[in-house]
């Protein structure tokens, strides 16, 4: 008798579950399904707007650069400026400036004010421009036989750019004298991270960007600096809007003591550590040359020297972004950048859309600093950094 309810409660417990698992199962499937005629609704109407555009546009389209603006309107709703679709092309493009490696010939442009030309602002030494003789102020104002002021500022840039080892026809303009000249693009490290040896043994290291090759650079200029005496540093991240998180981690860890020094939040509530030092930690007086356009991991990077007291922020107020973006490879060759996280260093909190405060805030005149030849005579916040660096060395 016994042993007959025991089976009984058994069988009535084994049809319970089951019941409770075709239960989860048949919503499973339900919402699967849901989300099944959701995705068709959403291809019909994106077929459907296909269909009527092809057959009653008054000129011949592309379907693939249409669907590309499809794909990039898509991300545009976010209505988030640092997510983005971008277009094989774009990808290979962006992956090559992540690495700190452009294709090019090796000038830095700026559209003249009356848009018929593209001013010529730095060259590169040594570069394919370089070699050309192109030089500072020169104005391209044609690439390949057409002119600057029809193909706008992005797609003239972009057609003087094109593939390594390709050549392009520039129509360049010096004065009032005009000529054509063909230049060879080549492949072009991109430098991020040089150093300099001010006065009093005060190292200066200048930090354009955070790029892949951010890393070796700013390691070379510091052992350089301190193999050479280096008693104090000045680190530059004004006008530099970030980059890697990776290259970061990088560059800080010789400066900090160590432990876990920044972390990453996600939407879902989880908390993971992005920054980790190690032991060994450089101990010299330290400065961050900050201002508005300081952003992203490049403020990470102040805030990580200020939090741990390792070093002051002098200039003015950082951009504040302090979200972090995650770049992943679509099946067409492409990518989609989304914004994934906030982030702040353990001791302290998220600046996002606030910035960072200065220790000692100084207002300065940006275009008369030449950040290639570090000056203190014409730059304020560097001269209130080296005088207090100074103070601090005896």
């Amino acid at each position: 008798m016994q042993w007959n309810i025991f089976w009984k409660r058994l069988l009535i417990g084994v049809l319970l579950a089951f019941a409770v698992f075709m239960s989860l199962l048949a919503y499973r499937l339900g919402a699967a399904l849901k989300a099944t005629q959701t995705a068709l609704g959403d291809c019909e109407r994106l077929e459907d707007l296909q269909q009527v555009v092809e057959s009653d546009y008054y000129e011949k389209v592309d379907t693939e650069t249409l669907m590309d603006g499809a794909l990039k309107g898509y991300v545009s709703a976010l209505e988030d400026p640092y997510s983005g679709y971008l277009t094989p092309g774009e990808y290979q493009q962006w992956q090559s400036n992540e690495a700190g490696v452009s294709v090019g010939i090796g000038v830095t442009v700026t559209l003249t004010e009356d848009g018929s030309g593209l001013q010529i602002v730095s060259v590169e030494d040594p570069s394919p421009a370089k070699l050309a003789g192109l030089q500072v102020d020169d104005v391209i104002t044609g690439v390949d036989g057409e002119t600057v002021a029809d193909l706008g500022y992005q797609e003239a840039v972009n057609r003087v750019r094109g593939e390594v080892d390709t050549s392009v026809e520039l129509t360049v303009q010096r004065g009032e004298t005009e000529w054509k000249k063909t230049v060879q693009r080549k492949e072009i490290e991109v430098v991020s991270a040089y150093g300099v040896m001010l006065e009093n043994q005060i190292g200066y290291i200048r930090i354009a960007s955070f790029k892949e090759n951010t890393v070796e650079q700013f390691q070379t200029a510091l052992q350089n600096l301190l193999k050479n005496g280096a008693k104090a540093l000045v680190f530059d991240v004004r006008e530099d809007g970030g980059g890697l998180v990776a290259a970061l981690e990088k560059i800080v860890d010789p400066l900090l003591p160590e432990g876990d020094i920044a972390t990453a939040t996600y939407n879902n509530g989880e908390t993971k550590l992005l920054v980790h030092s190690d032991a060994n930690e450089l101990q010299l007086p330290m400065m961050v040359l900050v201002n508005g356009n300081t952003a992203s991991a490049a403020e990470l990077f102040t805030a990580s020297l200020k939090d741990f007291g390792k070093a002051e922020v002098i200039g003015e107020q950082t951009f504040g972004k302090g979200i972090m973006q995650n770049t992943v490879e679509m099946k067409d060759g492409g990518a989609v950048t989304l914004t994934v996280a906030t982030y702040q260093t353990t001791r302290g909190e998220c600046y996002h859309g606030v910035g960072i405060t200065p220790d000692v805030v100084i207002k300065e005149d940006y275009e008369t600093i030449d950040f290639d030849h570090p000056n203190p005579d014409n730059d304020a916040q560097l001269k209130q950094a080296m005088e207090l660096l100074e103070k601090k060395m005896h």
